[in-house]
């Protein structure tokens, strides 16, 4: 490993070899070269000619084929040396090895031909990965939500005490952001379309010339190069490049699935600070330098700060689609360069790291239950005021007395560090005609968590298992941490 350069964390700790292929050297070159045999054979099987012989032969065609792994890097680096030009540079390197169809690569195309469309190519396996990992996290939640569909726990408003939920209601929370996650992906997934070739400007001027301004043959050119890369359809119309808004609304998504992996990962670190619910924590792993006995969250907090940045990294892209200047301008491509590329590595990564958090929680049942009984006297107020209306009490009087009784119970705790009395002090009341036995027996958690039960199983059945069902070919995947 190189050590005196630098080398990106998203590379080296966070993304998935899976991903970092997808934005990999390899993967946009051999690309490029997909494209321009999809060009060429388009323009061959569209009966491109010169006096009435063939511009473009299938030896030619199949010398392309034979070259489209075997990328010569070193011959295209030192050509860019000298006409500082990528693409060019590639159609030089690519004619090296292909002399015969040397002279129509790239024939009747602008650099966006290849640059463009692999991005749009390169977009959608991105997507498709991060659909499969954010699938995968879902399955996890939705398993981890119906395990624990029944297990009353203290719910929180503004991070105070409120009424109990259970442990697997809190989950579908998590997992119902996730699937909005997804809703938004497939749609942006289902509408991707390539560039085509669309020409310099955008007016396929080149073709015009290339068959003699034959309208008929020339629409069908985009169709043609679509269906060769296994898309539906090209742009219907552009300027030199796609338009870069598609780049915002790729990066959006990313963005939402980090928003709701931050949620979740926050919430599990309030949970692990409680002493409820905990990430995994390896045989070896070390919580603190200093303190040993310390077992922080580390993954949970990893998948909070990726996840902020790209959150910001949207941004970019949203900003340089607003200022792209008429039909291209060049002042984009540095920019979704990193943009784009780092988006998706980092969304990788806190996506594996949701598998690996959700997959390995911890749940704490007594810590759950003693909180939770440590404030459910409160709670119960509002059913012990009812019974007691039931035989003849005065609601407005009794509601005030509780409220007294409930400021005297929360001094108690608060002020003198001692256990919540409340129960105690209603017993002792003479408005109201029940013993201290008889108000312990309400105090059963479940009594006071709703439907939570219910609604678990109805989310889960109605909502979550149709595209678990719908997408079981792709479920069962686990994520390598790599620190």
């Amino acid at each position: 490993m190189e050590t005196n350069r630098y080398i990106s964390p998203l590379s080296e700790r966070y993304a998935s070899k899976e991903m970092q292929y997808i934005f990999s050297q390899d993967m946009k070159f051999t690309t490029w070269r997909k494209l321009w045999i999809a060009l060429a054979e388009t323009e061959m099987e569209l009966g491109l000619n010169k006096d009435g012989k063939p511009v473009i032969t299938q030896e030619m065609i199949d010398e392309m084929k034979a070259h489209v792994d075997d990328i010569n890097y070193d011959v295209a680096r030192e050509r860019e040396k000298q006409v500082r030009h990528d693409v060019m540079s590639h159609v030089y390197a690519y004619g090296q090895q292909c002399p015969k169809a040397a002279g129509i690569i790239h024939l009747g195309a602008t650099s966006c031909y290849v640059g463009d469309n692999t991005d749009v190519i390169i977009m959608r396996e991105g997507l498709r990965l991060v659909r499969k990992k954010l699938i995968n996290v879902i399955a996890e939640l939705a398993k981890f939500a119906d395990a624990y569909k029944d297990m009353p726990t203290l719910a929180f408003t503004h991070f105070q005490p409120a009424q109990p939920t259970t442990v697997g209601k809190r989950a579908t929370l998590w997992c119902n952001e996730f699937m909005m996650d997804l809703e938004d992906l497939d749609y942006v997934l289902s509408t991707m379309k390539l560039l085509g070739s669309k020409g310099t400007t955008g007016t396929q001027a080149s073709f015009r010339e290339l068959f003699n301004d034959d309208n008929e043959i020339i629409d069908k050119i985009d169709p043609m190069i679509a269906k060769k890369m296994g898309f539906d359809a090209c742009v219907p119309v552009s300027g030199q490049t796609y338009s870069r808004k598609l780049d915002t609304r790729v990066c959006n998504i990313l963005a939402g699935i980090a928003a709701s992996a931050h949620k979740m990962s926050n919430d599990i670190r309030l949970l692990q600070h409680l002493k409820e619910v905990e990430e995994p924590f390896e045989k070896n792993q070390i919580g603190s330098s200093a303190m040993a006995y310390k077992r922080n969250p580390m993954r949970s907090e990893r998948i909070a700060s990726l996840s902020r940045y790209i959150m910001i990294d949207a941004l970019n892209p949203a900003i340089t689609s607003a200022t792209q200047w008429f039909e291209r301008t060049l002042d984009d491509s540095a920019n979704k360069r990193l943009s784009v590329a780092e988006g998706f590595l980092a969304c990788d990564g806190v996506l594996d790291l949701c598998l690996n958090v959700v997959d390995g929680l911890v749940v704490y049942p007594k810590v759950i239950e003693k909180r939770l009984r440590s404030e459910l006297p409160f709670m119960a107020t509002e059913n012990i005021m009812m019974d007691v209306v039931k035989l003849g009490g005065n609601r407005q009087e009794l509601h005030e007395r509780i409220r007294q009784l409930s400021m005297e119970a929360g001094k108690h705790v608060k002020e003198e560090g001692k256990e919540n009395n409340l129960l105690e002090l209603i017993a002792a009341d003479e408005m109201f005609p029940m013993g201290e036995a008889e108000l312990e027996e309400s105090m059963i958690p479940s009594k006071y968590v709703g439907r939570s039960v219910y609604q678990v199983e109805k989310y889960l059945a109605e909502v979550v298992r149709p595209v678990l069902d719908a997408n079981k070919d792709i479920l069962g995947v686990t994520a390598e941490i790599n620190v």
